[in-house]
């Protein structure tokens, strides 16, 4: 970091390896110095997704600067455009980006979301956990008359008050500062060489008091508008196929899984992780966890080798009716009682020790949200993109529909029980699905 001269205190300066310089002004640069910002350098922004893409070590840090950094790309346009946005908005967008991740715990999409370990990290109570009075966090915003506003934005302001809703729609809506970071940052981290134009800036508007894509000109379509939305759409399905639901990263993720469920049935609390990065999870379970439970340490052996759990079966959204993968869905990503006695089922049907099946069933939610943001088209009211018909937009949420997949995954070292454990979760299931090879 290094300071530029003006007014009563310095600008600072960030070299950020995506955006270039990011400057923020004292209040901005107060926020960072605190413990809840600076325990994010220790937390991946992808959890395991190193473990596939090795560049891809950037931090739940990083992305905080860079969503700060495109909130305010984001206003320059807006005022650009003539759109009504008051300092005070603006003030309070760049802050609330800087520190909307700042709930986050090592693996923490992979917990809340995919296993249902935990409740979400952006839970109102999660959010004032770091960022309440009593927090330096807190205390550096509210120096600056920034913690109530803040608060609201995220969702977590006193006795459930809306925040503003246009701030909200900068920093957590659909296109949104938090998504333009983490796709540029995440195809920066992990070499994919397919980008958004910055273009897409220049289609946002301010509606009603919400952010809007203003898809017309002079009351005519704007072809360019709706080709770079498509092309950002197209960026976020990619990285979902190649990254996020990527099978390797996947089975990396349900192995972390299944080392934290093993130590929560033997006394690890969420609050434990509070104060933890990465690696300092993964040590806490080597030294608290592993002594006692052999399991604990064969995963965690397996986990540090890079020996992650192979296919053993596979079922996808074409495998199945909509009511069959509601069902699975209930069954096995909602019930994690369900999946552990399942999981427990076939190791006892094939022989196998605890631990060595790992099933992962993801929500069936796989629908893009940038597609539902607000479109001015003209006419009318305001309306979701999605439901346009636009031709691209809605292949593109089949698409990202069609990336549903339940896993049953098996420890490598046990390979030679493929077969078996692709029989017994058929048969289990009752339904059709692959044995890779």
């Amino acid at each position: 970091m290094t300071g530029r001269a003006g007014g009563a205190r310095a600008t600072t300066v960030v070299r950020d390896a995506v955006w270039g310089d990011i400057e923020l002004e004292p209040a901005l640069t107060d926020a960072l110095a605190t413990p809840e910002l600076q325990r994010l350098r220790w937390i991946r922004q992808l959890g395991t997704a190193h473990l596939v893409y090795p560049s891809a070590n950037h931090t739940r840090f990083e992305h905080g600067l860079g969503a700060c950094h495109v909130a305010g790309r984001m206003l320059a346009a807006l005022s650009a455009r003539g759109a009504t946005v008051t300092p005070e908005q603006a003030r309070v967008a760049r802050a609330a980006a800087l520190v909307h991740d700042v709930g986050h715990v090592p693996f923490g999409h992979t917990f809340e979301d995919e296993r249902r370990l935990f409740p979400r990290h952006d839970r109102p109570e999660r959010t004032r956990r770091f960022i309440g009075p009593g927090t330096a966090l807190g205390q550096a915003l509210e120096a600056h008359a920034l913690l109530a506003p803040v608060l609201a934005a995220l969702g977590a302001g006193a006795a459930g008050a809306p925040g503003d809703a246009l701030v909200t729609d900068l920093v957590s809506g659909t296109v949104c500062a938090d998504l333009l970071d983490y796709l540029a940052r995440d195809a920066h981290g992990t070499g994919i060489r397919r980008g958004y134009d910055e273009r897409v800036l220049r289609y946002l508007d301010v509606r009603d008091g919400r952010l809007v894509l203003c898809l017309t000109k002079r009351g005519l379509p704007r072809e360019d508008a709706f080709s770079e939305v498509v092309h950002l759409l197209r960026l976020r399905y990619t990285l979902s196929e190649r990254v996020y639901f990527h099978h390797a990263k996947v089975a990396s993720g349900a192995l972390v899984s299944k080392l934290v469920e093993r130590a929560v049935a033997r006394g690890l609390a969420l609050e434990d992780l509070f104060e933890l990065g990465d690696e300092g999870l993964l040590l806490h379970l080597r030294h608290a966890y592993a002594p006692g439970d052999p399991v604990v340490a064969r995963l965690l052996d397996d986990l540090r080798a890079r020996r992650l759990p192979k296919r053993a079966w596979v079922l996808g959204r074409g495998d199945v009716t909509p009511d069959q993968q509601a069902a699975l869905v209930a069954r096995f990503h909602a019930d994690r009682a369900a999946r552990e006695a399942f999981e427990a089922e076939l190791e006892a049907a094939c022989g196998l020790d605890p631990g060595d099946v790992v099933l992962y069933c993801p929500g069936a939610d796989m629908a893009l949200k940038e597609a539902h943001m607000l479109a001015d088209v003209g006419a009318g009211p305001l309306r979701p993109l999605s439901s346009l018909r636009l031709p691209e937009v809605d292949l593109l949420l089949e698409k990202h529909r069609d990336l549903w997949r339940l896993y049953v995954f098996l420890a490598a070292r046990r390979a030679d029980a493929r077969a078996a454990v692709a029989r017994a979760a058929a048969e289990g299931r009752g339904a059709r699905g692959a044995q890779p090879d």
